[in-house]
């Protein structure tokens, strides 16, 4: 796959959990979550699969607010069928570095592990 499709193709997906239109359930998160995902939050506490799914399932009970705009996207090929896509996340009230491992498993993206460091 060319570096431009997948690029393309995880930028439709971040930032990850707030764009809604690949699923909103928890049998489509739990299909778009790796087994061993985990995150590291811009607070630096480490969550785990389980708490950002819950966290998720629970924001997604109210209308979408997310102002943000997504700069600087970089991808970069880590080994077959894994990349890792990282960019500078602006929203009102901080700015955000993300980086995120996606791996591409029977023709579907599944976020392996995903971080927030913020820009001071």
């Amino acid at each position: 796959m060319a570096d431009d499709h997948v690029l393309s193709a995880l930028l439709d997906r971040e930032p990850i959990f707030h764009r809604r239109h690949h699923g909103t359930s928890r049998a489509a998160l739990d299909a778009m979550m790796a087994p061993g995902f985990f995150e590291v939050g811009a607070s630096g506490r480490v969550y785990s699969r389980e708490y950002v799914l819950e966290t998720c399932l629970e924001r997604y009970k109210y209308p979408e607010t997310l102002v943000a705009e997504v700069t600087e996207p970089k991808l970069r090929h880590l080994a077959d069928e894994c990349w890792q896509l990282y960019y500078v996340l602006i929203e009102p009230d901080r700015v955000t570095r993300r980086s995120t491992i996606w791996r591409r498993v029977e023709g579907d993206w599944q976020i392996v592990y995903h971080q927030g460091t913020i820009v001071t």
